[in-house]
């Protein structure tokens, strides 16, 4: 089978576990050059292994979203390797304690938002030029359903995700006139992830989907390309 994204640079941040793995592997089973990031080198080493052995291409970028000027130095890396980039994954963040509003730990909030939104909108800053180098720039930032539906003990995630939704989408709207680039929001729904583990203690893995499947609907959006504004949950 042609792969559909053959020449293809990617670049999908918390690529170490979980949706960003395996979203990274199946990018590059498609053809992109996949640049991973995350923290943890040990993690994104196998997955640039995995990738290699599948006959793909990747590169590693360990690093923390939200230490110094991180972002600005990934982004000179690889502009200067690459002209454009053509899909952005933004799929890190951090869950934080489900607590109540009125409990929230104010020092833990203001590392989630520097997760969830400073640094997204960092790394939006830091690859739009990039981006619009791009025949067809496409921005994939995954989300949860109490962006939008709030629920008990979820206010601090919740925010954050709804705040980096409005980002996302107002970039879009921002460029989507001058420019090839366009932004998708994608809830992944019930993931079988150490995140959704931590959120759901009591709850059976095997009754949930594997993160391959978000992984291919991705690479999927990827290739098929999609209009900004374009928002699905994958079931």
């Amino acid at each position: 089978m042609t792969a559909s994204l053959e020449g293809k640079l990617a670049l999908v941040t918390g690529a170490s576990r979980g949706i960003g793995a395996a979203t990274a592997a199946a990018l590059g089973a498609a053809g992109a050059h996949v640049i991973l990031t995350a923290r943890t080198a040990g993690g994104l080493e196998e997955v640039e292994e995995q990738i290699h052995q599948a006959g793909g291409q990747a590169t590693i970028a360990p690093l923390d979203l939200i230490e110094g000027d991180s972002i600005a130095r990934l982004a000179a890396a690889i502009s200067g390797r690459w002209d454009a980039l053509d899909i952005l994954v933004l799929n890190a963040a951090m869950l934080g304690t489900l607590s109540p509003v009125t409990t929230i730990d104010a020092k833990e909030f203001n590392t989630l938002l520097a997760t969830n939104v400073l640094a997204q909108q960092a790394l939006i800053t830091a690859f739009d030029p990039m981006l619009r180098k791009s025949a067809a720039g496409r921005v994939v930032a995954l989300t949860s359903s109490v962006a939008e539906t709030p629920r008990a003990y979820w206010g601090a995630y919740g925010a954050s995700k709804a705040a980096f939704e409005a980002l996302v989408l107002a970039y879009g709207e921002e460029v989507k006139n001058i420019s090839a680039v366009r932004t998708a929001i994608l809830d992944p729904g019930a993931t079988a992830t150490k995140m959704r583990a931590k959120a759901f203690p009591g709850e059976d893995p095997s009754t949930l989907k594997g993160p391959e499947i978000v992984a291919a609907r991705i690479a999927a959006l990827a290739a098929e390309g999609f209009e900004t504004g374009h928002r699905e949950r994958v079931n």
